[in-house]
């Protein structure tokens, strides 16, 4: 009993906090200290939801940059959205960051529903993620505080007509899936380089077993986005039933003291992270030359 109050020491404070006004913090406690090996795989696989999208898709397969380098872009994506939250929107890194990421969607033509639908996947997938896997459920600080957070993100990227409340936020997104999650062959071809990517993290023999555990993963409406065969039931409840034991162990493990955001020293494209980089060391190559016309940017 003493071990497991011990590790919900951390959460006094976020339940003292206003969602609102320190959504800041509230966020760094959550994902840097309390759930960080959570966020960071549920934030993958909310990028993986993205490309179930077929305009989404699209833009992605005409970059080459999933062919041609998955893990960078895997990289790019996830450290740029780690150093904001690390340091804030508002310093100096954190603007840093935020420059990278409005110049690399500033080269091409992107609706501004897809920029908030993926906006949306930030917020929400981590919340489902946790209410499934957490080793205690997110307070609803934390729930309001990713809302708040990610708002502000998405303002100073220039993404217009963010709902303003959490509810009407969650509502467009479940909306956007319901109509755009269709089957479409840049779907599969994207989807099936991250899963080839995701796979790539394991030793060879053990990929087969990668590939079809992460298929175990996916919902229906994504598989089926994806045109990817349903993984045998018994992957998907081994896959949920690993991850609540591990969720049961962590409960009594002590609260951990760094945080992990910004900070990945085994990074697999920029070794030593941060070290000797800053955030304008990172984002995807140039724009091809042979990039539809449909995308490309204009004036």
């Amino acid at each position: 009993m003493a071990a497991g109050l011990y590790r919900h020491r951390r959460l006094h404070r976020i339940a003292a906090l206003d969602p609102e006004r320190d959504h800041l913090e509230i966020y760094q406690l959550s994902a840097g200290l309390e759930f960080p090996w959570d966020y960071t795989r549920a934030l993958e696989f909310a990028l993986f939801r993205t490309y179930c999208v077929p305009s989404v898709s699209r833009l992605l397969a005409a970059t080459g940059e999933f062919r041609d380098r998955p893990q960078r872009r895997y990289d790019d994506t996830l450290l740029l959205m780690a150093e904001i939250a690390a340091h804030g929107y508002d310093s100096p890194r954190g603007r840093e960051a935020l420059r990278v990421v409005n110049q690399a969607h500033g080269r091409y033509t992107i609706s501004n529903d897809d920029m908030l639908y993926v906006l949306s996947t930030f917020v929400y997938d981590p919340i489902d993620w946790l209410d499934r896997y957490g080793w205690r459920a997110p307070h609803d600080n934390e729930r309001l505080a990713a809302f708040h957070y990610y708002r502000e993100v998405g303002r100073r990227m220039g993404i217009r007509d963010i709902p303003a409340g959490y509810a009407e936020f969650q509502a467009f997104k479940r909306e956007y899936e319901r109509l755009t999650f269709v089957y479409a062959p840049t779907n599969r071809e994207i989807g099936e380089y991250t899963l080839e990517l995701f796979a790539s993290w394991f030793p060879r023999p053990l990929r087969p077993a990668a590939r079809l555990g992460v298929r175990g993963m996916l919902d229906e409406p994504m598989l089926r986005a994806f045109g990817f065969d349903p993984a045998p039931r018994w992957v998907s409840r081994l896959a949920h039933a690993g991850l609540r034991a591990r969720a049961r162990a962590l409960r009594f493990a002590p609260p951990r003291r760094r945080s992990v955001l910004g900070v990945a020293p085994h990074n697999r494209s920029y070794p030593g992270y941060p070290g000797r980089y800053r955030p304008a060391d990172l984002g995807p190559a140039a724009p091809p030359a042979d990039l539809p016309a449909e995308f490309r940017r204009r004036g």
